[in-house]
Order: structure tokens, then sequence, then C-alpha cells
């Protein structure tokens, strides 16, 4: 097993299981492009953190930009994919940013602050997809747009963990509750519900709108793509029904459910194929 398939596989459950039903050529690339961003992610998550660490990691990254492979197959297969790919570097420095800032901020007061943390902490890595896909940049709003929906539906539910980390990304300038900590929703349980569905409701709307984004993909593509945007849904309906299960446990599908809708998302492409034949 490679180190980016051992990161990508415990850093993300859903994606990683969904991005199985990609050929084989564009799963290595897949992971190679999660490995890093996972590598980087985990130094700012660890507990505690690893400033320094990431420090080193950025530093290896630039350093190697120049030509020079650095040795960590992580970073030189990441900057091998992005050379062929056509990765935009502005994208990387993005992507770091966000990261950086894990380092120092731990509120986003407004939705304008958690949608700059978002833009490099998730639109990119739709960019990053799109491009690995080959697709057209007409694409790439709607590819920016299932990055920022899928890492909504992570703040929402990850609240409790990220409350460990003493980090609120959702806005919280949007709610009457002094934090999103369980003693504080459940003195106000009502109003902790109408925030959490009013959150789940602009994921709703980023959702639909990434979804237009189908059209521009082969269908050997939308099968995972779909799959993943699907199972992110059914995270966001269970947790609809009862905001406070995000303080009981963490909300994800099971590998079986997964693999289930990406069967029942192939069947339908090749019906509506065969329809309009």
């Amino acid at each position: 097993m490679t180190e980016q398939t051992r990161l990508f596989r415990s850093g993300s459950k859903t994606y990683f299981n969904s991005t199985r039903f990609f050929p084989p050529e564009v799963r290595r690339d897949v992971f190679v492009l999660y490995g890093f961003v996972r590598k980087a992610d985990n130094f700012v998550d660890a507990v505690p953190q690893q400033p320094v660490e990431f420090a080193a990691f950025c530093n290896a990254y630039h350093r190697a930009l120049d030509g020079a492979p650095c040795g960590d197959p992580v970073i030189d297969d990441f900057i091998e994919l992005g050379q062929r790919a056509r990765f935009d570097r502005a994208w990387t420095e993005a992507f770091l940013a966000s990261m950086e800032m894990d380092l120092t901020k731990t509120v986003h007061a407004t939705l304008e602050e958690s949608l700059h943390y978002i833009y490099g902490s998730a639109e990119v890595i739709g960019l990053f997809m799109a491009r690995i896909m080959d697709l057209e940049e007409i694409s790439f709003p709607s590819a920016r747009m299932l990055g920022r929906a899928m890492q909504y539906i992570n703040f929402i539910r990850d609240i409790d963990e990220d409350n460990g980390f003493g980090r609120v990304y959702l806005p919280i300038s949007e709610t009457t509750l002094a934090s999103l900590t369980p003693e504080a929703a459940h003195a106000n349980p009502e109003e902790f519900r109408r925030f959490i569905h009013a959150q789940l409701d602009r994921y709703d709307g980023w959702q639909r709108e990434a979804a237009e984004g189908y059209r521009f993909m082969p269908k050997r593509f939308r099968i995972p793509v779909k799959t993943a945007m699907d199972m992110y849904h059914w995270t966001g309906t269970v947790i609809r029904r009862d905001p406070f299960v995000v303080f009981r446990r963490k909300v994800k599908p099971r590998r079986a459910r997964i693999f289930a809708q990406a069967a029942c998302n192939a069947l339908t492409i090749r019906q509506r194929e065969t329809v309009h034949a």
C-alpha cells in the first residue's frame, strides 16, 4: 500500500470508497492528490499541533517546485501530477494557506470568513479534481461548488470534534448561541435546531449548483462523483432529522451503503443512455 493510499483511506472514508469506482489511471491520480492534502492536514490536526513539521512540509514542497525532487513521494508525486494535469500553482498556495490558518485562527464568525477558509481547503480540491478528469474550464464553477458543499457538511457533521480543537467553522454570528458546545445547544435546543437547519438549507443550495456540473463529466466519472455527493447528502439528511446527533456520533455512511449507491448510480446512468440511444 502506498503512503498516499494509507493517508487517504485513514482520512476520508466516504470519498475514499467512492473514488474506487474511477478508472484505475484516474484513481491513482486521485490518491496522489489526497495523499498530499491529507498529509498537510494531519500536521495541523495533530494533538498537539505540529507547526514546525507543517512548515517543513511547505518548504520541501516549494523547493521541489524548482525541479529537484525532495525524496518524499507524497510531495514529489503531487508535483509530477500537477505538471501533467496542469494544476494552477495558486490553488496549492491557497490550500496551504487555509491549512496554516488552522494553526492560528479558531473562530470563523461570519459566512465571509468561512468561505475564505473553504476556498483553500475545499474549493481548490474540486478544481484539482476537474483537472485530473481533464474537464473543460466551463466546469470549474461547479467543481468549486462541489468542494464547498462537501466541506460544509463536514463542518456540520464535525461540530463536536471541532469543539475539541477549539474551532468553529460555521458562521457563529448567525445564531444567538454563545457557542456550539453541547451545553450551549441543550440550553437552547430550538435555536440550535434552527441554526443547523439554516446551514443545511445553505448546503442544499450549493449542492444543487454543484450537480449542474454532471453534464460536463463522462459517464465513467459521474458514477464516483455522484456517489460521493449522494453520501454527503445522506449525511445531511440524517442530521436534519435530529441535529443533536452530531454530539452523539460522527454521522458517516457504511461502506455497504456507499457501494450500493454506486451500483444504483451506474444502473441509472446506463438506463438513461439506453433511453436516449
